[in-house]
């Protein structure tokens, strides 16, 4: 009998490695869904993931670009901001220019952005808020709050991908969906 008990309490504490569910007389396999990541462990490498990372296709600027062409090419693409990249490297950062850069340094100083060049303007690396890729997204969000901000580059070791505010409230609001059909389908015993 005591076998018996302990061979019950070992499989208690084993992960199933399939599942059986059977409909209309015929039995099928299924695995188990993956394990699904708490808040707590998301980071900016599983919002980056839904974004196009690859730094060729970025839409990015020179510091050497007028201020003008690089508004311009923000309202072509509808982003409120441009990755500022070091003149002759794709992958190392020289700053980054935004909509409120334009606003504050070039409207309210009364400037021409047709004579003024980004590299004049643009927010230095120097003083640059980054995260990493391995950045939990709350703490990217406090960041963000935190320094009144909404695009912060990812940054290891080479720029590796820009988010933005609505990047991390998305990832944050589809975590909290997810979360919400899995409670749901646990109620109506719908998880296997």
């Amino acid at each position: 009998m005591k076998a018996f008990v302990r061979g019950l309490l070992a499989r208690a504490h084993e992960v199933p490695k399939i599942q059986r569910k059977v409909s209309a007389g015929f039995g099928c396999v299924t695995s188990p869904p993956p394990p699904e990541k708490g808040l707590e462990n998301l980071t900016v490498a599983d919002v980056l993931s839904t974004k196009e990372t690859d730094v060729a296709t970025w839409i990015s600027c020179r510091t050497n670009d007028t201020v003008f062409d690089a508004v311009k090419n923000m309202a072509k693409h509808n982003i409120g901001s441009l990755v500022v990249l070091k003149p002759g490297d794709q992958h190392y950062i020289a700053g980054i220019v935004t909509e409120r850069d334009y606003m504050k340094k070039i409207i309210w100083a009364g400037r021409s952005s047709k004579l003024t060049k980004v590299g004049e303007v643009m927010t230095d690396e120097s003083k640059l808020v980054t995260v990493s890729s391995g950045t939990n997204i709350i703490k990217a969000m406090q960041l963000m709050s935190d320094h009144h901000i909404r695009h912060v580059p990812v940054i290891d070791g080479k720029i590796v991908g820009l988010i933005s505010m609505v990047d991390v409230v998305r990832a944050i609001v589809d975590h909290q969906n997810g979360e919400l059909k899995r409670l749901n389908q646990f109620i109506k015993g719908d998880y296997y």
